[in-house]
């Protein structure tokens, strides 16, 4: 089997570290280090199941786009730090978790793993971009988010997602199979029809509305039937389409969400993704010294050993 390109969405990870491990855990000057600890063994354990020949830690440089937040103002607004009033750009971070992440791009940079983001977008439209660009090797996607569904496909490449919302250990394969299963979706459909699913069903936890009284099966149904949101659209626009009146007044109250849903939901594909190193997993750290000194001041032992260990058997292991 050909080896994969592993894509890391990094925030979804490095948030499960920190509230996965204790706050116990700390450096020897006591500063927690529980998210580093956390997301450095998440990264050798992946590399050890996935075994990829490349890897990409994608992140947020922009947790909420402007160009979101002027299609559905409601985007992520709930998750804005009050104490900063209007700004959108400020994110609730838990205290203890906002100093730990330099210094996880430090041990990333040390390990000579690459990370890639694009400014003014989140990691899921730089996964999005990096899959869209993708024709060689089969690509796995990490994420406890499952937005990134929408990214899943059969060819030219195949591309799954790899779902750790309840942790590495429970992680859900998800191909273009198991999606349509999950979500009762036509095969055919998923999983860009996914993005039009979650359109409809909507997501309060990233401020998205959805069509009120339109759930999960309804949204599924509709999807199967018209393809897509802007089939629906269409729909509502032709007596004849075959469609409850009841669905039909419900679309039509919410007609202006989603005249502008699509950009807000669907990843992008086209960021301007810049990656900080080549994605070749490396068989050897690129700067040893560096790592070694990360390791002495944070107190990371054994999760950079084991992080050391992961390297050279992606590097040069067998397929």
């Amino acid at each position: 089997m050909d080896r994969p390109l592993l894509l890391l969405d990094s925030a979804s990870l490095y948030f499960r570290a920190y509230f996965g491990v204790p706050e116990s855990v700390t450096a020897p000057d006591g500063t927690p280090v529980n998210a580093i600890r956390g997301f450095t063994d998440m990264v050798a354990r992946l590399i050890g199941m996935h075994r990829p020949s490349r890897l990409v830690a994608c992140l947020d440089l922009d947790w909420r786009p402007a160009f979101r937040v002027a299609a559905i103002p409601s985007y992520k607004a709930h998750r804005v730090a009050e104490e900063h009033g209007a700004a959108p750009d400020v994110e609730v971070v838990p205290d203890t978790l906002a100093p730990q992440l330099p210094v996880i791009l430090e041990v990333l940079a040390a390990a000579g793993i690459a990370t890639g983001g694009a400014a003014g977008y989140e990691a899921d439209d730089v996964i999005g971009t990096l899959v869209a660009a993708e024709h060689r090797d089969p690509v796995v996607v990490v994420s406890g988010d499952r937005d990134l569904f929408q990214v899943v496909r059969g060819e030219p490449t195949p591309v799954r997602v790899s779902y750790v919302a309840r942790g590495l250990s429970k992680a859900e394969d998800i191909g273009p199979a198991e999606l349509a299963v999950r979500c009762g979706l036509p095969a055919s459909s998923t999983g860009a029809g996914y993005a039009d699913f979650a359109t409809l069903r909507g997501d309060p936890s990233d401020g998205l509305p959805g069509v009120p009284g339109v759930g999960e099966k309804t949204a599924a149904t509709l999807i199967g039937r018209f393809g897509s949101v802007e089939g629906l659209l269409a729909a509502l626009d032709d007596p004849a389409a075959a469609m409850a009146p009841g669905v039909r007044a419900k679309l039509a109250a919410a007609r202006d969400y989603l005249a502008v849903a699509a950009p807000v939901v669907r990843v992008a594909t086209d960021a301007p993704v810049r990656l900080d190193r080549a994605d070749v997993v490396p068989a050897a750290p690129a700067d040893p010294d560096a790592l070694a000194e990360l390791q002495r001041v944070w107190g990371l032992g054994s999760s950079v050993d084991r992080l050391l260990a992961a390297l050279p058997v992606a590097g040069h292991g067998p397929p």
